[in-house]
């Protein structure tokens, strides 16, 4: 089976647990180009939390692209310029704040260059996504929020067994208005109703006029199923979930045992 397109997921797959890309991996990626193979890296992080792989990994040329925001934005991979976006407005971002306050869960929201939060008391896991992302954090009341902002994804964090628990409580409207995708054990993301990983992996491989049969995509959590279903060669990580391995067609191994180039060096020898 010809493989021209491979969407790689970030944290927890191409990423060791210390966020490293391992030499492997690396040197898989690397022979996969080569061979004119084009590579995606597809994350739910913003472009400026992916850039620095991009880099590392050879992908900031004309020809490469990268998917973020968990498909919110398909974009160049080289210079960041967007080539599809699809947002929330600053009135999705009212309605689904009044749910976190409702639910009693922390919340934040990401624009293009800076992340949200109406919590006073701002959650451990807010600074670490601004960490991730290498954008600023700004707490911001609700009613003082710009009018003109839009984004591309917003979150409910909180401690696991706190946010499961808060996830039950969801009302049905807002399933039906939004997808909601579960992105870790503490982040529940919550994107305009068009979008996932799988409608961006689509729409790239219409561009670049790749059969679906030619698609391999790979990932380990709940928000890359999208993208594992739609694929030819669907590859679960070892360390992915259940629900995950049970729709690929291949389970690789960990992240921590260079399970993106076994899976490559599988499907392109």
């Amino acid at each position: 089976m010809t493989v021209k397109l491979i969407a790689i997921d970030l944290d927890d797959t191409l990423l060791q647990d210390d966020k490293s890309i391992s030499p492997a991996v690396k040197q898989a990626v690397s022979q996969a180009q080569s061979q004119g193979v084009h590579i995606v890296l597809a994350s739910g992080r913003p472009y400026s939390g992916m850039q620095g792989y991009i880099k590392e990994l050879g992908l900031d040329k004309s020809g490469c692209y990268c998917i973020s925001y968990n498909g919110g934005l398909v974009q160049h991979a080289g210079s960041g310029e967007v080539i599809k976006q699809t947002l929330l407005t600053i009135d999705d971002y009212n309605h689904v704040s009044a749910l976190s306050l409702h639910l009693n869960i922390h919340f934040h929201a990401l624009t293009y260059d800076a992340l949200y939060t109406p919590n006073r008391d701002i959650s451990t896991y807010t600074v670490r996504e601004a960490f991730l992302s290498h954008v600023p954090l700004i707490y911001c009341p609700i009613d003082e929020m710009k009018a003109d902002l839009m984004f591309p994804k917003m979150m409910f964090i909180d401690e696991p067994t706190i946010l499961d628990a808060a996830i039950e409580n969801i009302p049905a409207s807002y399933h039906d208005k939004y997808t909601l995708v579960k992105s870790s054990p503490f982040f529940l993301e919550v994107l305009h109703k068009e979008v996932d990983k799988g409608a961006a992996v689509k729409f790239l491989s219409q561009r670049l006029n790749i059969q679906q049969s030619e698609v391999m995509c790979i990932g380990d959590h709940h928000n890359d199923l999208p993208m594992i279903k739609f694929a030819g060669i669907g590859v679960a990580m070892g360390n992915a979930s259940d629900e995950i391995k049970q729709h690929a067609q291949f389970v690789t191994r960990t992240n921590q045992q260079d399970g993106v180039a076994f899976a490559i060096e599988k499907y392109l020898a």
